[in-house]
């Protein structure tokens, strides 16, 4: 199952496209600089959720 759940994270970036690019460059970051963790505990031990966490906790957005 999914952790966070779609919905929770489609309430933070409405476009599917950009929740998946913008998670993939934030595992991508969380993956060479683990010490840029924005959160203080994690569910997931993966950088893809890791990152899906801090997007649903609002840490992480889409400039515009």
């Amino acid at each position: 199952m999914l952790y966070p759940k779609l919905d929770v994270l489609k309430k933070q970036i409405d476009s599917k496209y950009m929740l998946v690019s913008l998670a993939s460059k934030r595992a991508r970051e969380l993956f060479s600089q683990p010490e840029t963790a924005k959160l203080e505990e994690y569910v997931s031990h993966k950088e893809v959720g890791k990152a899906l966490e801090e997007i649903a906790a609002g840490e992480i957005t889409v400039l515009k």
